[in-house]
């Protein structure tokens, strides 16, 4: 299947560069039948009593510390979780370096603390020595690793994480962003019109939103990402007595890797690599699905065509270019059924 197929011209300027004024007001298109054009805070009319919306509680680490070379170049460094190893020099850990490229053996400062030296290169991540646990001191002086296209200074890092990200569960390089258009109150509506919320963890690398490189896509290596279902989600979850929704791409892929042949989840932590595209056999009983829209030759845009239709998507897509949607991280959001 030619990686052509997934690609779609996108005008630069409908790139969200910031979030809409309030979370539940960004617009809402539901591609059924149909497609209609709502607001977010629509949502609420889809879903019934006794449906499951599951989503993902995982929480963007303040992995980014900004610092400079010590010929005085200014760097931004990312640091990768679980990534790290305790030495007799320090602690090793594998990063992204935004700036020109260090050579292996330049010296990184980023504040009094905290320095370290590049020992290591690949073709997109640096190794590098800090004198003390990097992580420690991101709680202090890191940020948040906001996608490099939003341009825009935000009021508030909180405006990347979703209302009901977990605090102990800060691992995620990324934020689950169709979640990001709930707010706490619409989702008191929902649950008190008997809908009920389902929790689960999956942990976001940045490569969820490399494009696909291979020609065929089934050539392509998924990345691995850590997930995390505990037993009472998935007993919600397998006990459905109406229709489930998952809210983002990571709770599909999440409640998908959990499947077995039964159609039941299955509690524990794991990783998964698996891979939706328009051939995937699905495995959970999942109805509908809450996303933003994603970028041409991405696993996510596979994904979306693997779970509504190609044809479909690609028509919501063109219909969403031509109304000027907003697409992205910011961007506006979709309602998918499973095709």
């Amino acid at each position: 299947m030619k990686l052509s197929i997934f690609d779609y011209p996108l005008p630069r300027n409908l790139i969200a560069h910031s979030p809409s004024q309030k979370r539940d007001h960004s617009r809402l298109m539901v591609v059924g039948e149909e497609i209609e054009h709502k607001t977010f805070s629509d949502i609420i009319d889809y879903l019934e009593k006794d449906d499951v919306l599951v989503v993902n509680e995982a929480r963007v680490m303040s992995a980014r510390i900004d610092g400079k070379k010590s010929t005085g170049g200014p760097i931004q460094v990312i640091l990768l979780p679980d990534a790290t190893e305790k030495t007799s020099e320090g602690w090793d850990c594998w990063c992204k370096i935004k700036g020109r490229n260090p050579r292996v053996g330049t010296h990184l400062i980023f504040n009094k603390e905290l320095s370290g030296y590049v020992i290591e290169q690949t073709e997109d991540s640096f190794l590098v020595t800090f004198r003390k646990d990097p992580f420690v001191a991101a709680r202090k002086i890191g940020k948040l690793p906001i996608p490099w296209y939003i341009k825009k200074q935000l009021e508030s890092e909180e405006r990347y994480q979703t209302v009901y990200s977990h605090e102990k569960k800060a691992k995620s390089l990324a934020a689950p962003t169709a979640g990001l258009h709930f707010t706490s109150g619409l989702l008191k509506r929902l649950e008190k019109k008997g809908v009920r919320i389902a929790k689960i963890c999956l942990h976001i690398s940045f490569d969820t939103f490399l494009p696909i490189k291979t020609e065929n896509i089934f050539d392509h290596k998924m990345h691995s990402e850590e997930f995390e279902i505990d037993s009472k989600s998935a007993k919600l979850i397998n006990s459905c007595k109406g229709r489930l929704f998952c809210v983002g791409t990571t709770s599909l892929r999440a409640l998908e890797s959990s499947c077995g042949k039964d159609c039941k989840v299955v509690a524990g932590k794991t990783s998964t690599r698996i891979y939706i595209h328009p051939q995937y056999r699905f495995r959970s009983k999942v109805y509908g699905l809450i996303t933003n829209f994603h970028l041409p030759k991405s696993s996510l845009f596979v994904l979306v065509c693997g779970f509504a239709g190609t044809k479909k998507i690609h028509a919501a897509y063109k219909t969403a270019i031509d109304m000027k949607y907003r697409f992205y991280s910011f961007g506006d959001a979709m309602l998918l059924f499973r095709s």
